[in-house]
């Protein structure tokens, strides 16, 4: 914006004139001095005084100060020097508050607010009125530097400001020495609002702060920042990262671990010895077992604790030796194989990985070393916030212990990588399925009671092996998943009696026929061979069903053609059936009696089948009752819990792959269908009787269908009957033929089988035309 840009209108120009006129007689302010001097700029100097570019001061509104003007003045004439000191402090204060501001353009400065005028103006500042004896005055003055103290810097405010009182600031300004904390507190006090004390949980308390270190610890991410806060503190890389995992707060004291009794760690072999699949000595076994009967008996602590000793040398180790050898064995063959599918399965690195490579040690127990209830020593390893501690107890695979996120806030002080603890297992799992096999519970430090949100089930791994979700599962302890209630009843189902091979064997009852018909017709061309050497070269049993196309009565229809080998078949006992059958033939024809074949072989052998099939599916049946009617009795679930769920859980418009509307090729019923023409005549029945209400039929379409056409018939019945007395009673002019009884329809109708509708009888008029759309 340049100065150019400004335009007034001249009655605006002539009011800003008349104030400056008044504003130089008062004299009071420095503010109207500077504006009558410049008025005498007019005059005294010219119009074209360097970047005023021609602009007299009549252009600009008493509110417009020009900033460079003094110092442009002092270097022109020497006229002006006496106020270079007071002035152009003056100027250059207004100057340099709004160069800060970036509000305005370099050359003008607008103020709204006036600073008021001083109580005691300085007297250099007051002139004669008579203009010669004020320039006089003026240049006998313009070397000689005032003795009086220099103005206070006047305030000055912008657009967007208010003029307020001192104690503004000193009540609502900032206050450096007031901390967080007490600032809080004090709004807590003065607006009522609830301490951050009572609405945080101690984890989020701890979550606040601890992590909230304001900018440092984003500039801390900076590596040349960070070497520059290492040399400050006079500490070395090590020392600085050591620092960073000191605990930031109150240190709570340790943990004084307490046992009812005590602590009973055994040597005694895992129950679930052998694995599946290693076979060992019997009589080891039945020996090694002996101990765990033995572990069965009750012990009295007060006599438990009066015969403990530390020595080992009556110790009875010897069924635990058996056991180490047999393990030893077992790892001997075993070791190298469990490597190679920790190779192929476990391809990414995670905590409580199967150690293998360099990591793996000689001696390192398998898993079959260890049971659930075995108390273990082991070492911290690896603290994870999601998933939990991980301590290596010697073997394989280093134990899980499950904590989750908040919870370390409880035992963050006393769980620290490196410490040793004593730790119980709780599961063993299958590492192919499980992340974590070993799953365990801290003993000392005794903190299992400060954690709280278990983990709902163990993580697992998915395997592209994995074909079926519900067998995955309930493998792993899972619910299954939740499908829509079929609201079938198995029990109640009526029982099956169609065994698959029954088509298979008419099959092959045709193809028998076919050849006998064929023997039969042409005899010479199977002189020679028997039946049961016939033999087919070009039989494909891959291609033995054919699918075409065959014309019946005008019709394109999809035909099948099944090819049957000739090796499957029984042609000599089909021949033999077929001779018998055409002995009894003749003999009925001599009797003179119609010869029938009941059965044929196959027949009998077919229904063999079916009876086979039906005892099979009565057994199951029975089964199911039996297992249903235990259940009941048992008060257990007739059903896998949350297996079957209502249709009311999956909300509305959910993927259903077994409505149609989800087929891919699905637009809708068509007009015509069976569904929508009976949805119309329901709609139409419904309207004749109660207007467009919403009712449905409380019997089966076909019946409804059936008792239309019976209607329909009685009423054509009516009308016949109805012609006929017309023409009976052509002569007879009676008063009473002008009514038409027959539209109340024959009294010998019987109108018991009339549909009902919710409880509601149809018209006992005819309804003709009722169900048409």
């Amino acid at each position: 914006m340049s100065i150019k840009s400004l335009d007034i209108t001249s009655s605006i120009r002539l009011k800003f004139r008349d104030r400056i006129a008044r504003r130089a007689k008062n004299q009071d302010s420095p503010m109207s001095l500077s504006l009558y001097i410049i008025e005498g700029l007019e005059t005294k100097t010219g119009v074209g005084g360097g970047r005023f570019d021609g602009l007299s001061r009549e252009h600009f509104p008493p509110f417009i100060s020009l900033s460079p003007f003094s110092s442009r003045l002092s270097n022109s004439n020497g006229l002006f020097s006496l106020l270079s000191l007071s002035l152009s402090k003056k100027m250059q204060q207004i100057q340099h508050h709004h160069h800060h501001r970036h509000e305005a353009p370099p050359y003008l400065v607008f103020s709204t607010a006036f600073p008021k005028p001083p109580l005691n103006p300085p007297s250099s500042l007051h002139l004669p009125r008579h203009p010669g004896r004020r320039r006089r005055l003026l240049r006998r003055r313009a070397g000689r530097r005032p003795s009086s103290p220099p103005l206070p810097p006047a305030r000055c405010f912008s657009s967007d400001e208010f003029p307020v009182d001192e104690t503004f600031l000193q009540n609502f300004g900032p206050k450096d020495k007031e901390t967080e904390d007490q600032a809080r507190r004090r709004n807590w006090i003065e607006r009522g609002w609830a301490p951050w004390e009572e609405v945080l949980s101690p984890e989020a308390d701890f979550a606040r702060k601890s992590l909230n270190e304001g900018e440092e610890a984003f500039r801390m991410l900076n590596p040349r920042h960070r070497q520059q806060r290492m040399r400050e503190l006079g500490l070395t890389e090590d020392e600085w990262y050591r620092k960073q995992f000191e605990i930031k707060g109150e240190i709570p004291e340790r943990l004084s671990t307490l046992w009812a009794g005590p602590l009973v760690v055994r040597q005694v072999a895992p129950r679930d010895w052998p694995p599946r699949g290693w076979d060992v000595d019997r009589e080891e076994l039945r020996f090694i077992r002996e101990g765990h009967r033995m572990m069965s008996e009750r012990v009295d602590l007060e006599d438990l604790e009066s015969r403990v000793s530390a020595d080992t040398d009556d110790m009875c180790l010897d069924r635990y030796k058996v056991f180490l050898k047999q393990y030893n064995e077992w790892v001997e063959a075993n070791k190298d194989r469990l490597e190679e599918e920790s190779y192929k399965y476990d391809q990414d690195y995670h905590p409580g990985r199967r150690k293998r490579g360099k990591d793996y040690k000689e001696g390192m127990c398998e898993l079959p070393f260890y049971y659930p209830g075995q108390i273990c020593e082991g070492k911290v390893t690896t603290l994870h916030l999601y998933q939990g501690a991980f301590v290596d107890v010697g073997g394989v695979y280093d134990g899980w212990v499950p904590i989750k996120g908040n919870d370390w806030y409880w035992i963050r002080h006393h769980i620290k990588v490196g410490m040793h603890v004593i730790v119980e297992i709780l599961a063993k799992r299958d590492p192919y399925r499980f992340r974590f096999p070993l799953e365990m519970r801290f003993v000392y430090p005794n903190i299992d009671h400060l954690i709280f949100n278990r983990f709902e089930f163990p993580p697992i791994f998915h395997r592209d092996e994995d074909s079926n979700p519900d067998e995955l599962r309930r493998d792993c302890g899972r619910p299954p998943i939740p499908r829509k209630d079929p609201g079938t009843k198995p029990e109640e189902e009526s029982l099956l009696s169609n065994h698959p091979y029954v088509d298979k064997l008419w099959q092959m009852h045709v193809a028998e026929q076919m050849i006998l018909d064929d023997l039969e017709a042409n005899p010479e061309k199977y002189q020679n061979q028997k039946l049961s050497e016939l033999v087919d070269d070009d039989y494909d049993e891959e291609k033995s069903v054919k699918y075409t196309k065959a014309y019946y009565k005008k019709s394109l229809i999809p035909k099948v053609i099944l090819k049957t080998s000739v090796r499957e078949l029984d042609l000599e006992a089909a021949l033999a059936e077929r001779e018998f059958h055409n002995k009894m033939r003749k003999e009925a024809e001599e009797r003179g009696e119609a010869y029938k074949i009941s059965k044929f072989r196959r027949n009998i052998e077919m229904d063999e089948y079916d009876l086979m099939h039906w005892h099979r599916s009565f057994e199951e049946r029975e089964a199911l009752i039996r297992d249903i009617s235990c259940r009941q009795a048992l008060g257990l679930p007739l059903e896998e819990p949350g297996r079957y769920v209502d249709g009311s859980y999956f909300g509305k418009d959910q993927y259903d792959p077994s409505n149609p509307l989800y087929r891919y090729d699905y637009w809708g019923e068509p007009k015509n269908s069976e569904k929508s023409k009976q949805q119309r005549m329901t709609d139409a029945h419904n309207k004749s009787i109660v207007g467009k209400g919403v009712v449905w039929y409380e019997m089966p379409y076909e019946d409804v269908i059936k008792q239309k056409m019976q209607r329909e018939a009685a009423s054509k019945g009516v009308m016949q009957k109805e012609v006929e007395d017309q023409d009976s009673n052509e002569d007879d002019e009676d008063d009473d033929g002008d009514f038409d009884y027959s539209i109340l329809g024959d009294p010998n109708i019987s109108f018991e089988n009339q549909p009902l509708v919710n409880g509601t009888e149809s018209s006992r008029i005819s309804d003709e035309g009722m169900f048409e759309d």
